[in-house]
């Protein structure tokens, strides 16, 4: 018998549009030895990693075979439950058929009975099962038996569970995702035991076939964000995928952008609350960093620890890092404005004050904020690529060394370097770090606008600033949600961060199916 497995796949012509094709995949036969065959056409020059073993059924003498990728499997979990109950035999099987069906019934009763595996199942193609086994599983193939049996053996260094280095609270869970993915599904199921909560797994990369987890709550989410997520992620064509931060910059609305649409976090009670307010989680294989979606701007400035805290110290800590990301962004600029073009602006003791301390600087304000940022990003990105011991004591050393010597050199002003020290140390109250990055990247054309006009280019920028983040989408939904377009009711989580009992509804600019976060009894009984 003959099968024949069609697939769908996509190319795009000659001029960049999409065609289907079917494709048909190579399918196994009843022959052990062709299907044999195949597995070394394919994997025997790969290297001494995949092992083949070649062998016989006691008790039918039915040829078998096991395929395995060494280092991705317990070699001794395979030898005492799978290879050695087959050569032992278990028993004479009392099989009254012709020699076809004989060999096929045995096939299943090995399956079935004689090996005791916790996850069993069968792969109709070689594709398939070649996906699997380059998964770290193992494959056996029994003579008569037209599929590849798929035996779970998964056994790979693993990195253990420890506390997330890049988002760490004062008060809350210690646990953080790891490079394994079902790791990670499993620290969300312990937060979330929900049977609505699903996993649909996908494979992208044509040489890497990176395994790739939409995770939702069906009744919560909306059932188009979750299409439309399957949609951007099954369009894309590439080799492979290696972290989630790659598929972050495929599947986002605007790629231009410096400011981040998906939010990343290695913390799960982070992404199992994203989860309850109907946004989707997406995780890739091999990276601790999953990704939320959709997100607004108001989003990647709220820390876990704010909903552990009471309402009044979440709510200081939230107006915190809106002025620090406003000092972080701005006060440079400023700086250069007011110096070189309003400094009538300023009482007159600071003023005379400023223009003494700035008296042998041979710089323009602009030039000087220009040398002293760039330096600062300098000593930032060295102290974060040294070993975390160095990189501590190169960045702080480092600082007060350049900052002291360009005092006394002439080359900036104390009031320059106290700048951008504010400067510095309020882009680190941010959250988010790829927010971080993104206002420090448009800290520098901000300064040039505010360098050739003044006060005026400072405004300038700050408009067009906002005029972007408004048309800015994130999955369709707006990215500075609930501001505009206004939504009243999810103020109480924006710039504020109000009791939990005011907080009766889930964001309303994700469209969740179910508004409600708890029942209006309830409320009224708190």
């Amino acid at each position: 018998m003959v099968r024949i497995i069609k697939k769908k796949r996509y190319n795009k012509d000659k001029e960049g549009k999409e065609q289907q094709e079917e494709y048909i995949a190579p399918t196994f036969s009843v022959d052990f030895d062709e299907n044999f065959e195949k597995f070394k056409g394919y994997l025997e020059k790969s290297g001494d990693d995949v092992v083949f073993r070649e062998f016989a059924f006691a008790t039918a003498d039915i040829k078998c075979g096991v395929i395995f990728i060494d280092g991705m499997v317990s070699k001794q979990w395979i030898q005492v439950n799978v290879i050695s109950p087959l050569l032992l035999g278990g028993g004479q099987l009392n099989i009254d058929a012709d020699e076809k069906e004989k060999r096929y019934k045995t096939a299943l009763t090995i399956k079935r009975k004689i090996i005791s595996a916790a996850e069993v199942s069968e792969a109709e193609d070689l594709d398939e099962a070649m996906r699997m086994l380059i998964s770290g599983e193992t494959i056996l193939l029994v003579d008569g038996y037209d599929k590849a049996i798929v035996i779970g053996t998964r056994e790979f260094p693993l990195r253990g569970v420890q506390e997330p280095i890049t988002d760490p609270v004062i008060r809350g869970p210690r646990d953080g995702f790891t490079e394994a993915l079902r790791f990670n599904t499993a620290l969300l199921r312990r937060k979330i035991k929900d049977p609505n909560l699903v996993f649909d797994m996908m494979t992208l990369g044509r040489r890497s076939k990176t395994d790739i987890i939409i995770s939702y709550i069906k009744g919560i989410t909306n059932p188009k964000l979750v299409e439309d997520a399957k949609k951007r992620i099954e369009k894309i064509d590439i080799d492979a995928i290696l972290d989630s931060g790659q598929l972050e910059q495929l599947i986002e609305d605007n790629n231009i952008s410096p400011f981040p649409q998906m939010q990343n976090t290695e913390r799960p009670d982070k992404a199992a609350s994203a989860l309850l307010e109907g946004r989707i989680v997406i995780f890739v294989d091999g990276t601790p960093f999953v990704i939320i979606a959709p997100a607004s701007l108001y989003q990647f400035f709220q820390s876990a620890e704010d909903y552990y805290e009471r309402w009044i110290i979440g709510t200081l800590l939230r107006g915190l890092r809106w002025v620090g990301s406003f000092i972080a962004t701005f006060a440079p600029a400023l700086y250069v404005a007011i110096v070189s073009y309003h400094p009538g602006m300023l009482p007159t003791p600071l003023a005379l004050s400023l223009a003494a301390s700035r008296e042998g600087v041979p710089f323009p304000a602009f030039i000087e904020a220009l040398l002293m940022e760039t330096t600062i990003e300098l000593l930032r990105e060295a102290g974060a690529r040294l070993p975390k011991p160095i990189g501590q004591t190169i960045g702080i050393v480092g600082g007060i060394i350049i900052g002291d010597a360009a005092v006394r050199a002439g080359i900036a002003s104390p009031f320059m370097v106290i700048v951008v020290a504010v400067t510095a140390i309020a882009s680190f109250i941010i959250p988010s770090y790829s927010l971080a990055i993104a206002f420090r990247i448009i800290r520098f054309p901000i300064m040039i606008l505010a360098g050739t006009l003044g006060l005026y280019g400072v405004m300038l920028a700050f408009i067009i600033i906002n005029i972007h983040l408004t048309l800015l989408k994130s999955f369709d939904a707006n990215y500075m949600s609930p501001i505009s377009p206004v939504q009243v009711s999810d103020w109480k989580d924006a710039f504020v961060r109000a009791p939990i009992q005011w907080m009766k509804k889930r964001p309303v600019y994700i469209n969740p199916v179910d508004i409600d976060r708890y029942e209006q009894d309830a409320v009224k009984e708190m």
